[in-house]
């Protein structure tokens, strides 16, 4: 398969079409090559074959009128004439119907296997790019710019070799008959006729393209729209905005209505000036050839062979200015596409990168600057480390950096200065896929893809067996609730995973994590979203998963580090205390202050907890002493 960069000129067919040839005659597939050559040898014999025909009018024409060569005795003229122009002709057609389908069946699998290289491309060069890209493009938007992409190149591929190389050499070969049988003044007119209407349709389409490519935005707008809106359908319940997002909805599709209104109506225009001009080159040419019956220099089958060698080509000339309508449609469609295949990977494995050697699993920053914007520092010279198989954890204020930290080890951005190393080893020196092989996520935020429990458990470590999956689950202390669900480890766990509750995603998590086995475990706010409760139990489940591993805790909850080696508090980018809990108690400053407003929190929520637990006692004891009075 030839990686050959695919570039957005979408001002030039010709280059496009240098870019997309690797895809079409790909130097590992010698069948697909074969196909492409007999596919061409057909499409050649479909020509020779289709510029035959209009000789059987003339023939049959001429024997009808008594013109031209004396026919053969074999039959009366009177039967003979009628046979040759109704069974010649359709004879004829038939052959050429068939020598066309040949070449667009032996043409579908190379033309399917460019569209199927170049949308697996793009997906994984899109899988490559970095958290950045994706956190500022929106999912509908780029699933609809890939699908429309990938039609796209589908029909550049279709149209241009299986319809505008075939018209070209249809084009050359009347102009060599016209030329040779009737004079240059008949390809002169021809001539200027073809370059009339191809001007006019070029001219025409492009102006087409500026409304295409306001009808794309709209049609991109809308689906994004509604894909963020039916993502966060519990939110638009909540605040009872379903109108609204009609609206918006709504709004998006009266762009897109108004500018298919246009297509269509510019559509008409173009087809009428293309009637116009080819109308006209062809009432010339006919007045010409009536003129020249009349002299007796042509029969009337020479006028019959005119007509019908120009009707014939009205067929492809029609067909140029629908191909150039659409490959210049396609282009527009694939211009996003061509554009995320230009997008420079941000993070990129180093030439020669080796693998990662993870041997105790020690981690550790030093002096790490970091900014997503030059214009704000996130990280501003951190220094910490991790021992092997010991937990350090870091707390703070939201946005002094926590989670960025968590991003930087693995590897979602590089950092500007510093170095972050596992093991002595920089995290830049070695491949993306065996730093992530090392590494175990409990992020905050689980999303669980739309398939079965048993699917996302084995994601992480896809050639686990059914035993593997579940001994997994059982020590994320989700094996009872699955086996107690109808379907089992075969439930459907819905969009992002939304029929499941928060705990219950967070022991999914926590299993595909234990079935991944990574030596290094990063707990990212894992409880914060959950109840205290179930915050607990997981707690134990994470305990019992980190045990051993090199781990770094992520927290917000201050009460899910108390056991951590060590505690690193971060304010504004910068580490302001470190030490265990006792100690930064002890001390007095910032982790003792957020300690005691999470502990008064705590305690004011258990106080309303219990308050409501009393006022519903008190109302059933006041019901009861009211049904006993009562009776």
């Amino acid at each position: 398969m030839a990686e050959k960069t695919v570039s957005a000129d979408t001002g030039s067919i010709t280059s496009t079409l240098a870019n997309l040839w690797p895809y079409m005659w790909p130097a590992d597939r010698a069948d697909l090559k074969m196909r492409v050559v007999w596919a061409t040898v057909f499409l050649v014999v479909a020509k020779l074959v289709l510029v035959i025909v209009p000789y059987f009018f003339k023939w049959a024409t001429d024997a009808l009128s008594g013109d031209g060569a004396p026919l053969p005795d074999l039959l009366p003229t009177f039967l003979l004439a009628p046979v040759m122009l109704v069974v010649a002709y359709n004879v004829v057609r038939i052959v050429q119907v068939g020598f066309n389908q040949l070449r667009d069946a032996l043409f579908a699998r190379v033309g399917q296997h460019a569209v199927r290289q170049l949308a697996y491309k793009t997906f994984v060069h899109l899988h490559g790019l970095s958290l950045r890209f994706h956190l500022e493009r929106r999912t509908g938007g780029l699933s609809r710019v890939i699908e429309r992409g990938v039609k796209g190149i589908e029909a550049i591929v279709r149209f241009t070799i299986l319809n505008t190389l075939p018209t070209v050499f249809e084009f050359v070969l009347v102009a060599i008959i016209f030329g040779f049988a009737y004079g240059l003044v008949y390809v002169v007119v021809i001539a200027v006729t073809v370059a009339l209407y191809t001007w006019f349709t070029v001219r025409a389409s492009d102006w087409r393209i500026t409304i295409r490519r306001e009808m794309n935005d709209s049609d991109t707008d809308a689906n994004t729209k509604a894909v963020d809106s039916l993502l966060n359908f519990e939110t638009v319940k909540y605040f009872n905005n379903e109108a609204m997002e009609a609206r918006r909805f709504d709004r998006s599709m009266e762009r897109y209505e108004a500018a298919a209104t246009q297509i269509w109506t510019s559509l008409g225009w173009l087809n009428f000036g293309q009637g116009v001009i080819f109308g006209t080159g062809m009432a010339i040419v006919m007045c010409l050839s009536a003129w020249e019956v009349t002299r007796g220099t042509q029969t009337i089958g020479d006028f019959v062979f005119v007509n019908a060698m120009l009707m014939q080509l009205a067929v492809p000339l029609n067909f140029i200015g629908f191909i150039y309508r659409e490959i210049r449609q396609g282009l527009t469609d694939i211009e996003n596409m061509f554009e995320l295949l230009d997008v420079k990977q941000e993070v990129e494995d180093r030439p020669g990168a080796k693998e990662l050697q993870v041997r105790e699993g020690a981690i550790r920053f030093d002096e790490v600057h970091f900014a997503y914007d030059p214009e704000r520092a996130i990280l501003k010279g951190i220094s910490f480390e991790v021992p092997p198989g010991k937990t350090v954890a870091i707390v703070g204020p939201s946005g002094a950096g926590k989670s960025t930290i968590s991003r930087l080890l693995f590897r979602f951005y590089d950092i500007q200065s510093g170095s972050i190393t596992i093991d002595g080893q920089d995290v830049r020196d070695v491949t993306q896929k065996s730093l992530r092989a090392a590494i175990g996520m409990v992020p905050q935020d689980t999303v669980l893809f739309n398939d079965t429990i048993a699917y996302n458990v084995r994601y992480g470590r896809f050639d686990a067996s059914e035993d593997e999956i579940r001994k997994a689950a059982e020590l994320a202390q989700i094996g009872p609730f699955i086996e107690s669900l109808p379907d089992g480890y075969r439930t459907m766990v819905g969009e992002r995973g939304l029929k499941l509750s928060g705990g219950e995603k967070q022991r999914v998590a926590i299993a595909r994590t234990i079935l991944k086995a990574p030596p290094i475990l990063i707990l990212d706010e894992a409880t914060s979203a959950l109840d205290t409760h179930t915050e607990q139990e997981i707690q134990a489940a994470l305990d019992m998963v980190s045990r051993g591993r090199t781990t770094l805790v992520i927290a917000h909850r201050l009460s899910t580090v108390i056991s951590a080696d060590e505690i690193i508090v971060l304010k504004d980018g910068r580490i302001a205390e470190r030490g265990t809990h006792r100690a930064l108690l002890d001390s007095g400053g910032l982790y003792a202050q957020m300690w005691d407003r999470q502990r008064e929190a705590t305690e004011a929520e258990e106080r309303l907890r219990i308050a409501r637990e009393t006022d519903e006692m008190g109302v059933i004891v006041r019901r009861r002493t009211a049904e006993v009075g009562e009776s």
